[in-house]
């Protein structure tokens, strides 16, 4: 099993925090650049300190620097969240999505580019999600009615109750069709109903082009194949390897192929891989634009000018690509590089048009602001709103070392104000996935980052064997090795640390999610060097999880074959077989109503540790998803995650207090 990408929001003590008052860093969720390079919409919030999720906003910005907060149909908050922004073809209309939380509801509204009160165009039954629109101006929206659950793996899963296995979510790709003769709008599904739809595109013959796979739409993104839907029909267009996953899937605007990133990436969302091209007319098998680089393409655009765009990570570095010609030399041809992260509302992402980009930009001491200009550059921001930011009291650099030959890279973080020759703690924090990447993001005052830096610790995120970054080949040496290789870059890669800055050794603390919380686990079982650890929403038992939380053909590729027919390779990946002589403090936390690394995962792991007498604490979080979404809980998970670290790093004698 592959594991998300968490969003942790671990770790802040009273240390570090910003005073009520100061000034409030601004986030940019989600930007949208018009077609007609005019404007960029942003759904927007503020890193607030509340007991509920921040509220967002959707505001209007004007290159020339003027914004138009847009006025929510309801009140914003849990239970009215805007999602989605899509702008017409002439940039003069802005639509998008309203989410009620509370009786899994959506909205479709529309506003005019120039300001005015949102047109309600359809109210519905069950989530709405990926609004765009299309030929003719017209709408299609991914459409789940009467769903059970939150849409992703990552929301909260439904209660247990009643038959289970029964009927199951489907998210089906549905047009918006104008009411006629005074009869309200209506969604007119074109997607078949035994195919769970994840993403799609507009043809430009009013087709579409999607990833979807049959069952349950939770467990089976890892086998989707690439079809056309037409009129409630689907025809298959290509089918991958077990060994390979598809998204985001773009049309050329002429409609003579689709683009792609196929390769071995983690849950929905956590894109990664090479670029391909595949006809659309006459069949054909891909074209993979990039193979053998030692880059990962993170994201696919036919608008950004002429010709199809990427974005790549490679090492500590992200670039902006023309993908114009086969091959991974010229047909990968760098028009922009940076050691900083961009997005525009998934991971390192652009939102393009033709005469334009604009994207979210963001280092781990640059605050997120839009910045927007031509493909290439020089893009210039438009907004100002982190200005009276103070700095972060840090510095970053990139770390390389070489592992079983390898070459690996990761980040390392040190605050500011100590003696250079002073030796520090250091908190080992490993990114979820494991097919994702750490990159340059600016700490939020109450996240992790922030927090352990308060301390006086230096923090260190590797970017491990099966990380985004060094090609598909890099990605994809996870396979049939998970605890192994990964495991022994983590490990080399503290050692690069300790040499590169004054790291004392007795005061090492390892931490994550998702994955991250697995290795955390696993990491404790293999060696007493780590003082501490903190596993969020971990794996324990490989073997176990098959019958809680199963991944159609993932595991069965990650492990060498099915859990039923040879249980060993489970077993011995799973923390849970090696737990004899665990001695280190594990503090362990999850979410009550977790999908993707269920609850009895964390319970089999801490009921193990009372067992043997190792230090440990269990929280469970009420209600909650694999992502915490409530403030207060994020909040409780920080304050103990800090906690834990003092307490057994110890102050200067060295003893635990």
């Amino acid at each position: 099993m592959r594991l998300a990408l968490a969003v942790l929001s671990l770790a802040v003590a009273a240390v570090g925090l910003p005073a009520r008052g100061a000034a409030l860093l601004h986030q940019f969720r989600t930007v949208v650049m018009a077609p007609d390079g005019r404007h960029v919409a942003a759904i927007e919030s503020d890193d607030v300190e509340t007991d509920t999720a921040a509220p967002l906003s959707l505001v209007i910005h004007g290159l020339d620097g003027r914004a138009m907060r847009v006025t929510l149909p309801c009140v914003a908050g849990p239970n009215c969240k805007v999602a989605s922004p899509s702008w017409s073809g002439d940039g003069r209309r802005l639509a998008f999505l309203i989410d009620h939380d509370r009786d899994n509801t959506a909205e479709i509204e529309e506003v005019d580019a120039s300001g005015g009160a949102p047109r309600r165009l359809l109210g519905f039954d069950g989530p709405l999600d990926g609004l765009r629109y299309g030929p003719a101006d017209r709408l299609a929206v991914l459409a789940t009615a009467n769903a059970h659950k939150h849409v992703g793996r990552t929301e909260a899963a439904a209660a247990l109750t009643g038959e289970i296995g029964g009927a199951v979510d489907e998210q089906r790709v549905a047009v918006l069709e104008p009411g006629q003769n005074g009869q309200a709008a209506s969604l007119r599904f074109v997607s078949p109903a035994d195919l769970y739809v994840y993403e799609f595109d507009w043809r430009p013959d009013g087709g579409f082009v999607g990833t979807a796979a049959h069952g349950d739409g939770d467990a089976n993104w890892w086998v989707a194949r690439l079809y056309a839907f037409d009129d409630g029909a689907a025809r298959l267009l290509f089918a991958p390897s077990p060994r390979e996953q598809l998204a985001s899937p773009v049309v050329s605007p002429d409609g003579s192929a689709v683009a792609f990133v196929g390769g071995w990436m983690s849950d929905f969302g956590s894109t990664g891989g090479d670029a391909y091209t595949l006809p659309l007319r006459g069949g054909g098998v891909p074209t993979d634009l990039t193979g053998g680089s030692h880059a990962t393409i993170t994201a696919l655009d036919w608008h950004c000018g002429d010709g199809l765009t990427g974005m790549a990570l490679a090492g500590d570095t992200l670039s902006v690509r023309r993908l114009d010609q086969v091959g991974a030399g010229a047909g990968a041809r760098p028009v922009w590089t940076g050691q900083q992260t961009l997005s525009a509302g998934g991971e390192l992402s652009l939102s393009c048009s033709r005469r334009g980009v604009a994207a979210v930009a963001e280092r781990f001491t640059e605050p997120p602001e839009i910045v927007a200009g031509p493909l290439g550059g020089p893009w210039r921001a438009i907004t100002h709103s982190n200005a009276g930011l103070p700095r972060p009291a840090l510095s970053a650099r990139s770390v390389s070392w070489t592992s079983d030959g390898q070459a690996v890279q990761g980040w390392l973080l040190t605050p500011e104000g100590g003696r250079p020759t002073m030796r520090r703690p250091m908190v080992v924090l490993v990114h979820g996935g494991p097919e994702a990447a750490a990159t340059p993001s600016y700490p939020s005052a109450h996240g992790v980052l922030r927090g352990l830096l308060a301390q006086g610790w230096d923090v260190f995120e590797p970017n491990y064997r099966g990380s985004y970054g060094q090609g598909e080949a890099f990605t994809a040496a996870s396979i049939q090795d998970l605890g192994g290789g990964d495991w022994r870059d983590v490990l080399s890669g503290v050692d690069a640390a300790e040499h590169a800055a004054p790291i004392d050794d007795a005061k090492l603390g390892i931490m994550g999610g998702s994955y991250g919380g697995y290795m955390t686990m696993w990491a404790v079982t293999q060696t007493h060097r780590f003082r501490a650890g903190v596993a969020a929403a971990g794996v324990a038992d490989w073997l176990s999880l098959e019958g809680e939380a199963p991944q159609a053909g993932s595991d069965e590729v990650n492990f060498g074959g099915s859990v039923y027919d040879n249980p060993a390779p489970y077993l011995r990946a799973s923390p849970i077989t090696h737990m004899r002589g665990v001695t280190t403090p594990v503090l362990i936390v999850v979410g009550e109503r977790d999908v993707e690394c269920p609850l009895p995962q964390s319970l089999e792991y801490y009921t193990a540790m009372k067992a043997i007498g190792a230090p440990t604490e269990f929280v469970v979080y009420a209600g909650e998803g694999h992502a915490l979404k409530r403030q207060a809980d994020r909040e409780d998970e920080r304050r103990r995650t800090i906690g834990w670290f003092r307490r057994w790093f110890g102050g200067s004698d060295g003893k635990a207090k």
